[in-house]
């Protein structure tokens, strides 16, 4: 009997845990869910031959080793930054490790030893990344065979809230992943190719440089530049491209709002802030403006930052609770803590709320000639309950590689992403049976 250890059970394991253990009678599997809090075992979850809840501390080596020794394929949901230890123990131990988060160099680093002790370290096989991976190079290898040459690339990827979820709540939007990562995201300077040249925004800069985009028979949203393009011309072999930018897609309206947050301060997560006990919204606001008697809130905000703040931007903070005098609730923390403890307390999705995944891929490419172009989409909506669409679309390609991989049918060793053909095809394959298919338009 195979044993799959997943560690980390929180909001995008539902899917996941759900898809494992349907296939556990069938494929003769053994599941293991482990995770830091019982407070978080799947509902319905019940311990037996097949399935185990098992408390794990990443920090405790006896435990964490025990518990993946005795694992044949680790699966972590553990925050990015925890992966390569999780990876050490695997190399140790000679164990498959599979991730939904981006190479770290730490992770890269590792890949001539999973080599020698031919262990598979599959990273970025999530959404985003992941899936958007996937999808592309599907379609990038098609064209290609065809004879086209792609001059341009563009993808963009979001994580929403469903059309008739939260109807008053004007971002469009709640935390359907880590909010930690939704606060401090753009941090660090974007890195992208248009039309040959080479272009570089710096995080002051990411929500003002934003990209519209029309997904067909959904909208327009809008997108921002996500951390270093530049870098998949050549995983996705396609060194001679004129444009190649991927980006985070949000509803129209948002990036202005949050924008205010970041020129004032409000996402800074390197230094913690005083009296946090006493802190209100409003006081928490307040500390990175000016002082300014009986001036009002908005008026000092748009002096401070030099331009004018739209009534749209205004309704989406005051919803957000950011000019109340409700207590923050906390003890210590960084701006981008106090600002997660603030949203969270609108933002968290609501066991009654849907959310929306809108991916969108644009190729442009020459054959005999001629100019074409072909848009891409995938919409995945959540349903209520533990299994939200970034549960679904993050969690289910990890579990189908799991099962590809047990069933000898992915070779690949090292450290990769899934952009090869074996990888892409049967689990874009099995995603399609289980409706998650991309929609193309010419």
């Amino acid at each position: 009997m195979k044993t799959i250890l997943v560690i980390g059970a929180g909001r995008s394991s539902g899917a996941l845990i759900k898809y494992l253990l349907k296939n556990t009678s069938v494929e003769g599997w053994r599941i293991v869910i482990a995770d830091a809090s019982e407070v978080v075992i799947p509902e319905g979850f019940e311990n037996g031959s097949q399935a185990q809840f098992i408390l794990f501390n990443i920090h405790d080596e006896a435990s964490s080793a025990s518990a993946i020794a005795n694992a044949d394929v680790v699966i972590s949901l553990l925050p990015a930054h925890f992966h390569p230890l999780v990876a050490k123990y695997c190399l140790r131990l000679k164990k498959h490790l599979l991730t939904a988060s981006y190479i770290s160099d730490e992770m890269k680093g590792l890949h001539e030893e999973a080599l020698k002790h031919k262990l598979l370290f599959l990273n970025e096989c999530g959404l985003d990344p992941g899936i958007d991976h996937m999808s592309a190079m599907q379609i990038v290898n098609r064209i290609k065979s065809e004879g086209g040459t792609i001059t341009s690339f563009e993808s963009f990827t979001g994580g929403l809230i469903a059309p008739e979820t939260d109807p008053e709540n004007p971002w469009r939007y709640k935390f359907t992943w880590n909010p930690r990562n939704v606060v401090t995201a753009g941090q660090g300077t974007a890195k992208y190719l248009e039309m040959g040249e080479y272009k570089y925004i710096p995080y002051q800069q990411i929500f003002k440089r934003t990209t519209k985009i029309e997904v067909a028979h959904y909208g327009v949203y809008e997108g921002y530049a996500n951390r270093d393009s530049l870098k998949y011309r050549d995983i996705y072999g396609l060194e001679s491209v004129q444009t190649m930018l991927r980006g985070t897609l949000r509803n129209e309206g948002f990036c202005e709002a949050w924008n205010i947050l970041v020129q004032l301060g409000c996402c800074d997560d390197t230094y913690h802030m005083d009296k946090i006990t006493e802190m209100t919204h409003r006081s928490f606001f307040n500390s990175f403006l000016p002082y300014k008697d009986k001036v009002a809130l908005i008026h000092n905000i748009e002096k401070q930052l030099g331009f004018t703040i739209s009534s749209e931007a205004v309704a989406k903070l005051q919803w957000s609770g950011l000019f109340t005098d409700e207590s923050v609730g906390l003890e210590t923390g960084t701006p981008a803590q106090i600002l997660e403890r603030i949203l969270n307390k609108k933002w968290r999705l609501n066991p009654s709320d849907k959310d929306l995944i809108v991916m969108w891929h644009r190729f442009r490419y020459t054959n005999e000639n001629q100019q074409k172009e072909i848009h891409a989409s995938l919409v995945v909506k959540g349903d209520v309950g533990s299994e939200t669409a970034m549960s679904k679309t993050v969690g289910l390609p990890l579990g189908i590689a799991a099962k590809l991989l047990l069933s000898g049918k992915i070779k690949m060793r090292g450290v990769v992403i899934p952009v090869y053909k074996e990888f892409y095809e049967p689990i874009l394959k099995d995603l399609e049976s289980m409706g998650i298919k991309l929609e193309e338009n010419n």
